[in-house]
């Protein structure tokens, strides 16, 4: 059974997990971020309310802003800031802003009239990028979805852009905010909302959804292979208003897990990803992407899950060779564009990872727009 949530488009009919989870080409991307790389057991930890005074390290945060601007490295720091940035104009976007940290090393390397357009669906996140608009007039702030790419830079009357960046994911204050509902080592309510101003709670839906329904979720947006059991559990509970409550309910249903590995990661996982869209939104932003980026923009995503990266690295590979599934059993294929160059991967550093242990699993894609005309009526 296929889950039904209202914008996905993406669904895995085969009941057993498929064997190419993990890319196996490729080091290996885990399928979630663990909260902490020791802890087996749930901590009782009462975060702060205050999301804004939380810290988040960007991660790959020079390689990203490298990628978008389309260089091999950014000039090295002096005393002197015009002789450290590369003063490029052009219109460039943060797809998924955060607390900012990558939208502000690229307004350093920009020139006075260039723009930077930044999205986000999380209010806290948005209240940061207004703070920063005051005090840059290039910056632009968009609260939606970048799944609303297109329609919502054609608002503002730009059809083209230069450079497209995103961050995908969940972010560390997101995550250290109990409240938020996206650990289960901190206590709070079961939103798991990105945009807590609009739409359901995990929380609301667990009280509707059937047994059945859920299990799907969890399968499928956290190829958790014990989701049948899991949900009967969950499903058990007589309310969903404690993070902690919750995963515990998964712990003691779960027969094995992960050394090293909280049995409820991938749980959360699936309910988190599921209640914002998370994979149809990507699906729809990289689409966008091909139309809106200038002939020789670039395109640069960090992904942190197989889930992501999969579909980025797939997308990249189809729109960069021209080759596509459906065609492959043709006699006759037909000559498809090609929208980007060959695709280039990278990873974190050592160094960044002993500093910052969550950036372990991120991988960056990048590639540059290809000087082939889009078009509109192109299914591929």
């Amino acid at each position: 059974m296929s889950i039904s949530n209202p914008k996905s488009k993406n669904t895995l009919n085969s009941k057993e997990p498929p064997s190419s989870v993990i890319d196996s080409s490729e080091s290996e991307v885990n399928s979630s971020i663990v909260e902490n790389d020791s802890a087996q057991e749930p901590v009782i930890q009462q975060a702060g309310s205050n999301e804004l005074s939380f810290v988040h390290d960007a991660v790959l945060l020079q390689e990203t802003v490298s990628a978008v601007l389309g260089v091999k490295t950014l000039p090295k720091q002096t005393d002197d800031s015009r002789q450290n940035s590369l003063q490029k104009s052009g219109i460039y976007v943060d797809a998924t802003f955060g607390r900012g940290g990558h939208s502000r090393l690229l307004l350093s390397q920009l020139a006075d009239d260039a723009t930077l357009i930044v999205f986000d669906k999380d209010p806290t996140a948005i209240s940061v990028a207004q703070e920063l608009a005051k005090s840059d007039s290039r910056v632009k702030v968009v609260h939606d979805s970048f799944a609303t790419l297109t329609d919502s830079l054609a608002a503002m009357g730009i059809t083209k852009v230069d450079g497209l960046m995103a961050d995908l994911g969940i972010s560390s204050p997101q995550i250290d905010d109990g409240s938020r509902g996206f650990s289960f080592m901190r206590d709070g309510a079961v939103d798991m909302r990105m945009d807590t101003s609009r739409g359901q709670s995990v929380a609301e839906w667990l009280e509707t959804v059937d047994d059945e329904t859920l299990a799907d979720v969890l399968y499928e947006f956290g190829e958790e292979r014990h989701s049948r059991r899991i949900a009967r559990a969950i499903k058990q509970m007589d309310s969903y208003e404690s993070t902690l409550a919750l995963a515990e309910v998964i712990k003691a249903a779960h027969p094995n897990w992960q050394r090293g590995k909280h049995p409820a990661t991938q749980s959360f996982q699936a309910m988190r990803i599921f209640i914002n869209n998370e994979l149809g939104d990507v699906d729809d932003f990289l689409e966008q992407s091909i139309p809106i980026l200038k002939s020789g923009g670039q395109l640069a995503v960090i992904s942190f899950h197989s889930l992501e990266d999969r579909r980025i690295k797939q997308f990249l590979q189809r729109h960069s060779k021209g080759q596509y599934p459906e065609d492959e059993n043709l006699p006759m294929p037909p000559k498809r564009p090609r929208y980007f160059s060959k695709p280039k991967r990278v990873g974190p550093s050592q160094a960044e990872i002993s500093n910052n242990p969550r950036a372990r699993s991120a991988w960056l894609r990048m590639a540059t727009r290809s000087d082939t005309d889009y078009k509109a009526d192109d299914n591929s």
